[in-house]
Parts: C-alpha cells; structure tokens; sequence
C-alpha cells in the first residue's frame, strides 16, 4: 500500500524553561478510591456463596487468602453451573483485544470527527450543557473489550501519603519502575511487549493510600501473563539505568497534567491543609523531585526506591482480583502457585487514620479566587468532614449529593437555570483519594456559572445554603431513600457486564474497603437507611465551615500569589462581612427550593418481550420510505429488560457554512437546556439521553429499562417539535459556547486533529472558523430560522435494538416523522467528507498552541494510502498491531520523548491511513526533533518488518482474529458497532467476521 505522509504539529507556545511538575496517565491520584468501611474483608473460606452478587451476573467467584496474607478474589467465566468443567475445552474465541493506545485510537478511529468540539466532564470544570459538543468515538466500529478476554489487578494498600518528605512522588516513581523488567524476566519491556503480541493491555495508577495495577490478556496466554505480571512483585529489577530514563515519563505526566483546571484546583486545596498534614504532599513528582533536587542533596534515588519497595509492597496488604474462563479449582492453583513467592515484610500497614480534621485551619473557610487556564466561571463550595468510609451501607454523602445535584422542580440548579446564572451543578465526593480518605471525606458543590451568575456568585452560595438548612429541617426523608435505593437496585440487578479489566481494577480495591460480603455491593448499593447517620451529617454542612473558591478569568491581576508546583494563580480574602454575619444567623428559606416529587419514570415491568418477527444475527431494516428508515435488532443474547433506541435527523443545511455550524451547536444545546428539568427524573432512574450536534445530522441517543424508554424519547421529540428559545437563554449559551471552543483550541491535541482534519477533508469547517463565526455575533432570530429550515426538510435513520418488539420499535420512527411534520429531502446528504489526495511528498504543517503557558506539544505523522477495501485495512490493522510495542519502547522508553506516544488505525472519511503520536514538551524537545525521530523509529521499523519471522507474524495474526472473532461483553458493545455501520451508511454489520476471514 502506498503511502504519503504529513507531519501535524501542535507545538507550544512556551520555548523555555522546564516546569517542575508532574502527573501520571490517571495522575496519582486519579485511581478510584470508592469511600467504604474499614473493614476489611477477612475470613479464608473458599466458598463463595458468602459474596453478594447480581441475579444477572453469570460469573462465579471464590476469595482466597494466601499463607502470605495476600487475599484473592477468583473469578470464573465459565457457564458451566459448578464452575468445573474440564480445564482443556478449547477456548473457543479464546478472546481479544488490543488495548494499548487504543484510547487513542478509539477517539480517532472514523476520522470523519463528528465535532472536534469535546466534553470535559469529569476532568476540569464541566462545561454545562455543553457536553453534547463531543467526538463521536462511540461509532467506532471496533469492540474495545470482551468478557471472555482473561484480567487481572493487583491493589496495594500504600500510595502517595507514604511518599518520604525529601523525595514526593517517589510512590508514583515506583508503580512505573516495576514495569521496568524482572529476575526472571529481564526484558525492560518485556511485559508490554508479551501482551501486545497476544491482543493485552496493562495500565496502573496511584492514589493517596492505594496503587492499582492491571492487565489483560488473550486466555491461552493467562498463565503466562500472570506469571510475568507477579514478578513485578516479587523481584522487578528496577535497574539503576532505567531511572533517568523512567523519571523523565513520570516528568511528562506531570506536564500533561499542569494546564487541567482540576488538577490545579485539587493541589492548591491540598495546600490549604496542617502543615505536615500527606494532603500537601506533591504526590505526582517530576524531575525536579526526583531527579534534579536528590542529585544535589546527594540522595540515591535507586536506593531509596528499592527501600520502598521493600517497605511497602508487602503481600499482605495485597488485594487481587483474577477473572478468565478456566475453573475456579484452575484460577487457585494458578494464584496460590504464582502469587504465594511475593513477599511479606510483617511490618504494620501506613496509618493516617489518626491525622484527622486537617483543614481546621486558618487557611479554610475564606473566599479563594483562582485564575483557571480555560475560560470558565465557576464556584467550588466545600466542607472537609470526619472520614465517611465506615458508613458505606448507608452512604449519606450519596444521599445528599442525590438531593443537592437534583436538576428537577424545586431544586438549586432548576432555579439557578431560572435566573440564568448557571448551567451545571455537581454535588457530592468524587471518591477519589484527594475526596475520601482514611483522615476526612470531602462534600463539594460545583456551580459552572454564566457571565451573569459570576457577577452574583454570593447570591448563588446563599441559594445553596438555603437549600441545605431546608433539608436541614425537614431531615432525611425515607421516601427519597427507598427511591434511590430501588433504581440502584434495579440497575444492579440487571447489570450488563463490564470490561474485565475494568471489572477486576474495581474489585480488587473494594477488597481493600469493604466486607467480604459487600464486595460486589459496597460501591453500589445503599443498605441501611439510618436518618440519625445522614443527619449528622447534613447538620455539618453549614456556611460557617464551607470554602468558597471562585475561578474565573477575570480573576486575572488581582490573585497575587502562586501555588508551587502547578503554579496556580490566586488569592485569599475573608467572606464578606455582610454574607458572613447574614449566614451566621437564622436566615431565610426560600420558598421555591423544596423536595423532588416522586419519580413516574421508575421501570416496574422487567419482563422480556417475545418476538414477533425472525430472529435475525444483524439489524434488518424494517421501515424505508421518502421520509427515513429504521433498523432493528431484537435482543436474544444478552436477555435484560433493556434497549437503545437511536436516531439521525440529517439536514445538508447543517455544513452549509461556519454560520450554520455555530447555530446547529447552539440549537442543540439550548435543547439540552430546555430538557434538562423534565427529563432530569428519567436520567436519575437509569434512562439515559444524549442529544449530539452531529456532522450531517442530529443525533438522538436514548436507552435504559425498556419499560419507560419510550417516555423518554417522546418527551425529547415534543420538546424538539416545539423548539423555543429565549433571548436569555440563547445568550447565555452563545457565550458559554465561546468559552468552550477556546478551551478546545488552546489544547494541543485538538488543534492538531483540527488542522489535520481541515487539510485532509473538502468542505469542512475548522473550529477556528467556528469560532469566527460565533464572535462576530448571532442573534435568536437567526437561530429560530435555522431551526425552522432545519425542522422542515430532514431523513430520520433510526436504530432500535434491544428488549422490543418489532412494532413497539416502528413505533418510535412513526411518532418522529408525525410529531415534527418535516417534508422528504430535495438532495441526499452525504455522510462522509470527500477526501484530499496527498501529493508523493512530505508536507509539514505547524500551529502555534493558543495558551502561552502550556509546555505541551503534539507531533502526529500521518501517512496517507487511499480508499482500500476490507482485507487492506485489516492489513493496516495488524502493520499498526506490530509497530505498537517497538514504538514506545523506541520512542517513550529509550528517547524519552513524551508519555503519550502510540501509532494509530485511521480511517478518515473512508480513506485509510496510519499515524504516529507522540506528545511532548517544548521545554524538552522541538517539534523538528520529535519528527525526525519519529522517521528514525519508522525506518528502523520498516526494516525489522521485512526480516520478521513467519512464527510472530502468524501471533500477530491470531492475535487479531481473536480481536475480532470474540464476543461482545454487553449489548452496548453490539449496538455501538451496529450505530457505527447506520450512521456512516456503510450498513457492513458483519464486517468483523468479513476482517477475520480476509487473507493476509
């Protein structure tokens, strides 16, 4: 296949001066700590009958407990009803999966990038309603994980909090040394490298009293895997010469990590804790920490980090979760064999239960002003209480947050909405060791806030505070508890299963919280309603002890002072005076803040429904007129009261210009925002909606328990027949919208897919032109136009898969085109872009990053080879399977180039390619040096390949097949592949089977 190639730089704007900080691919503290009791999990009977699980849950587990203490969790696959059918059945789709960089590849994968426009949720402050604004990964068609695929992960009781006082993030530096080879695997990256060959992935994170590690794996090469995998613990290397190497990744991390508001705004509260307190640790490190300030206090990191490891990674404070399709009989001679040689120390467990109220300070209750590097504006009210891990059954922060984060009638944010002075509210603890911990849990409430709601951000706390003393006096109320705890029941009982390495990284660290029992349920369920419990704790969330922190940009030149390590602007000033006393008095309630009602989109009826057609393996499209289509697939396999229901309105008025872009942006969100009350009781009861801005349509996403589904999905089509907006609320989300395609643009990774994307599709819009478009200014008068064009003339392609009759399913294509009454399209829209043919040349294209202070840079060479049929992207495919371990060895490992770096599967608009990535720091490398360097790995590479043996060229293929010929984990999985062929109207629903049968 021939190919061209171009280089798309995303370089910083900052030449100079490294930056002394830090942050892992999770960031230390990213890993889930889940808040639970602290007792933990004892007892060594092999019987699993004493673990709680879901009905639905087809896995059989037993919890073991090794002569070294370390505990095990065993969880077998097999169907079979005693779980001990014979070890040597052939595994048949023995399983899949390429895991590494495939996030990457995922996000990239269907190049077409359906909005370069992405949700923040979950990392920095959530732009509101803007999270439909996001890239549409999930039209991959590739499945990223599978239950039959073999797992494991490994929880070790210590993290962060234990870093020594003259070497912080040492605890970081070692969960990424003992990757670096083993006694008896010496190979420094021998692991990545066996799991890559046999369709793996591994990933590991540190928090502040944890550090998780995890993998997964083809079955047949689970024995092995885990055997490599032990060895970490039992005798890695950690040679002296990888430390330079290995400091400089964790020295990205932390690069990485310095432009996200979050982490900024976690380390800065961080600082507000005693001195001496492991909340003001730097928990992530960098070079400085770890290199730079050792070598100059005559320290030997390598010394130190073997005395660590010898300190703290003791086998009994290990928790371990394996699951695979052998017996459990298997699983435990397997475990006991490997696992019983890692060490154990006998030395006490890191204690910090004993350093309680850390931020009874001085420094607490104030009004912080933070500079973010996004344009934001948002409010952050916090309370750092008693620690809450031991009253798991109940969960009374959950209860609160449940209340606090409602969006319905009577509630802070539907008020808020109201006087447009907010777009999102987040309430509760982010069960993240810098939120729960053995020495204080945290309660926060998050506001993203309008240009309007910052200028009256004291109103907006004293509304929250009413709210909270009206909960205060009316106390917990038993209704509202049975309600969430009926949903939570609902949906674990009918859980569909998750990705095994996501399911064992979960369990292995519940071991470490919760009863035997709970291990299951700990994190999911709410036992016990104990009023006295909550109250106690609603009681203490008053404003004499809360912490407000205000970001915004217009903080800028009035926040004097600088957070060490990621450089945070701010400053600090007592509450008001006339708040403060106020607040310290018996205020007013407000009238228009009180209880939700009860919930009428709660599923009753959990019956399957028989079919009333064939039973066919792929969707069959049951409806096709002028008007639109519908495919349908009823659910025989994974039998749950469950569906998807799924929808493309497509309207050429959409690509027509910037102009329109922006509006289609702006209609959907002000749908979002219209919605958000009344749909807000079926989100709570396990319905979920998305609403996406797509490139040639309007998409419509909806699923959950079939029962109340269609409630759903007809509330969003009346309230899209019936589109109003006003002046209020259309400004409002303009100006959001303008912060959110900044924040877009001043990330490296997006620009760099902006302007690789504009080079190589005709027609399309940048986001730089979008944004144009939107600062020139747009009136509601021309966005109710739009609608109106949009509304008259569209094609409906719908999906409806699940637990639905094929009627009941017609039913949902019906009730679209009859309720918004549109006419049939005068042209066909299409789907794809047309595609630039690269010249037989290399061409380089460099954009300036648009934050001055980022460090970061994205170099991506993509080579170009054309519209190729099935059997050639499977090639492309299994070219990109084998340069994924010698590009990161060569790349990461040895050149130190970035923490990111990953080759990559494209398919651009239907023009296959490939990529290589590699993200780095100006302050390390130019851009022209990362290029040149990614052409060395590819030469080099290039003549491996043609030497390479028939024996690991034919692994590599199986390892493929097996990718492609395993089973789906969930239905999700199934109709995520399935959505992908409908809406790029490929429709190749058999396309896997197609790929693995291609001759290579």
């Amino acid at each position: 296949m021939p190919v061209t190639n171009m280089v798309a730089c995303a370089e910083s704007a900052q030449p100079s001066q490294p930056e002394p900080n830090e942050d892992p691919v999770q960031h230390p503290a990213e890993a889930r700590d889940k808040g639970a009791s602290g007792d933990r999990g004892g007892g060594e009977s092999p019987v699993d009958s004493e673990i709680v699980k879901s009905p639905s849950d087809p896995k059989h587990y037993r919890y073991i407990k090794l002569d070294n203490g370390l505990q095990a969790l065993l969880i077998s696959d097999l169907s079979s009803t005693d779980g001990n059918p014979s070890d040597s059945e052939e595994e048949e789709g023995d399983l899949e999966e390429d895991g590494s960089g495939d996030e990457d590849a995922a996000e990239e994968d269907g190049d077409s990038g359906e909005g370069t426009e992405e949700s923040e949720h979950g990392e920095d402050e959530q732009d509101s309603d803007f999270e439909e604004l996001e890239d549409e990964s999930d039209l991959k068609k590739k499945k990223s994980c599978s239950e039959k695929q073999s797992a494991a992960a490994l929880c070790v009781g210590v993290g962060s909090f234990s870093d020594p006082d003259d070497l912080p993030g040492l605890a970081h530096f070692l969960e990424h040394m003992v990757f670096m080879g083993s006694e008896k695997y010496p190979a420094e990256n021998g692991f990545d490298a066996f799991l890559k060959k046999h369709g793996g992935s591994d990933n590991a994170s540190t928090d502040c009293e944890r550090t998780v590690f995890q993998f997964d794996v083809q079955r047949k090469h689970f024995r092995e895997a885990l055997d490599r995998w032990a060895q970490f613990f039992i005798s890695p290397l950690m040679i002296k010469d990888a430390i330079g190497r290995e400091v400089e990744a964790v020295d990205s991390e932390y690069q990485l990590a310095r432009p996200s508001d979050s982490h900024r705004k976690e380390m800065l509260f961080g600082s507000l804790a005693k001195p001496g307190h492991p909340m003001g640790k730097f928990c992530w490190g960098n070079a400085q920490t770890l290199k730079h300030e050792p070598k100059e206090k005559n320290i030997d990191t390598y010394v130190r980090l073997r005395e660590f490891w010898e300190q703290h990674y003791s086998a009994h404070y290990m928790t371990l979760a394996v699951q695979s399709k052998e017996s459990l009989d298997t699983l435990e001679e397997w475990v006991r064999e490997i696992f019983s040689k890692i060490p154990n120390n006998s030395l006490p467990k890191p204690n910090f239960s004993h350093l309680v109220d850390p931020f009874d300070t001085p420094a607490f209750n104030k009004l912080y002003r933070v500079v973010p590097v996004r344009k934001i504006h948002a409010l952050t009210i916090t309370w750092a209480l008693l620690p809450q891990e031991h009253h798991y059954r109940v969960k009374p922060l959950h209860f609160i947050s449940w209340l606090i984060g409602h969006e319905g009638t009577g509630s802070i944010l539907s008020l808020l909405r109201k006087k447009c002075w907010a777009l999102a509210l987040y309430g509760g603890n982010s069960e993240t060791g810098f939120d729960q911990n053995s020495t204080y849990s945290i309660f926060g409430i998050s506001i993203t806030l309008t240009d309007e709601g910052y200028r009256n951000y004291y109103q907006i706390a004293h509304l929250v505070f009413q709210y909270l003393k009206m909960l205060q006096k009316s106390g917990p109320q038993q209704r509202i508890y049975d309600e969430i705890q009926k949903i939570q029941d609902n949906e674990f009982h009918y859980q569909e299963q998750t990705d095994p390495i996501d399911y064992v990284e979960n369990v292995c660290e519940n071991m470490q919280l919760f009863r035997k029992p709970d291990i299951l349920t700990g994190d999911q369920l709410m036992f016990e309603y104990k009023p006295e419990v909550i109250s106690a704790v609603l009681n203490l969330l008053v404003p004499d002890t809360a912490n407000l922190l205000l970001l915004s940009p217009n903080n800028e030149g009035s926040c004097p002072l600088k957070e060490k390590w990621f450089g945070t602007q701010y400053s600090v000033q007592d509450i008001e005076k006339e708040w403060s006393e106020r607040w310290s008095g018996d205020f007013e309630l407000n009238p228009d803040l009180h209880l939700p009602a009860e919930n009428k989109f709660i599923a009753t009826d959990f019956n399957l429904k028989t079919s009333d057609c064939p039973d066919t393996e792929y969707p069959v499209r049951i409806i096709n007129n002028e008007k639109g289509c519908l495919w349908y697939k009823k659910d025989n396999k994974f039998k749950i009261p469950k569906a998807y229901v799924r929808f493309n309105l497509i309207s050429p008025l959409i690509q027509k210009s910037p102009e329109n872009l922006v509006l289609f942006d702006i209609f959907v969100n002000i749908l979002a925002h219209n919605l958000a009350e009344p749909a807000y009781e079926a989100d709570v009861a396990q319905l979920e909606y998305k609403l996406v801005a797509g490139e040639h349509g309007f998409v419509i996403k909806v699923k959950g328990f079939n029962h109340k589904l269609p409630l759903l999905f007809n509330l969003i089509i009346d309230y899209l027949a019936d589109f109003t907006a006003s002046p209020d609320v259309f400004s409002m989300i303009a100006e959001q919208l303008k912060k959110t395609y900044f924040n877009i643009l001043i990330k490296p990774d997006k620009l760099g897919k902006d302007a690789r994307l504009l080079i190589l599709e005709h027609s399309r819009w940048s986001m730089i032109q979008k944004y144009q478009a939107i600062m020139k200014g747009l009136s509601v008068e021309s966005l109710m136009s739009f609608v109106g064009k949009l509304k008259s003339q569209l094609y409906a392609e719908g999906m409806v898969q699940g637990n639905f009759t094929s009627r009941e399913a017609m039913e949902f294509l019906h009730y679209v085109i009859q309720k918004l009454q549109f006419q049939r399209l005068s042209v066909e829209v299409p789907v794809h872009f047309r595609v630039v043919e690269l010249p037989k040349v290399p061409h380089l294209c460099k954009v300036k990053s648009l934050n001055k202070g980022d460090a970061n840079s994205e170099v991506t060479v993509y080579y170009q080879s054309g519209p190729r049929n099935l059997r050639e992207h499977t090639l492309m495919e299994l070219l990109v399977m084998h340069m994924e371990e010698p590009c990161f060895d060569f790349l990461r490992t040895k050149e130190t180039l970035g923490y990111h770096v990953y080759p990559t599967c494209r398919n651009t608009s239907g023009v296959l390619g490939f990529s290589v990535t590699v993200e780095t720091q100006a302050t390390k490398f130019n851009t022209e040096e990362v290029d040149k360097k990614i052409e060395e790995f590819l030469t080099g590479f290039g003549e491996k390949m043609a030497s390479v043996a028939d024996e690991a060229f034919k692994a590599q293929v199986v390892a493929l097949i097996k990718l492609k010929e395993c089973e789906d984990t969930h239905l999700g999985e199934e109709v995520d592949r399935n959505w992908y062929e409908v809406v790029t109207q490929q429709y190749v629903f058999d396309r896997l089977n197609r790929e693995s049968c291609c001759p290579v």
